[in-house]
């Protein structure tokens, strides 16, 4: 999605959980990620299969509402939300493309 507002709206819409990415363009783990967790293609079909992504810059000030929300205070961090926004899980700092996976997997399972 192009901004939360716009993911929030299409996952209400859609009954699917976001995927929130809070990163930096001055974040050396940020770019790591995106090289080795974003590009590989088995972790972009399941993020576009099940849910809303969205990237959030971290520096950007239009984006503190968001960043005061879920308490975020630095690059990166994921956080995997319902439909509503509500934090489900999360991860803070540099992750490998396993637990990125597992995090989605564990954030979308029935209890």
């Amino acid at each position: 999605a192009e901004n939360y507002d716009a993911a929030q709206s299409k996952a209400v819409d859609t009954d699917r959980p976001m995927v929130l990415y809070f990163t930096g363009t001055w974040c050396v783990p940020c770019r790591i990620m995106k090289r080795q967790v974003w590009a590989d293609q088995a972790v972009k079909s399941k993020v576009n299969a099940d849910f809303i992504p969205v990237a959030v810059d971290v520096g950007a000030p239009e984006n503190s509402a968001i960043l005061e929300r879920y308490h975020v205070t630095g690059a990166p961090v994921v956080i995997v939300t319902d439909p509503q926004g509500n934090a489900l899980d999360w991860r803070a700092g540099g992750i490998g493309k396993a637990e990125f996976l597992e995090l989605l997997q564990s954030s979308t399972s029935a209890p």
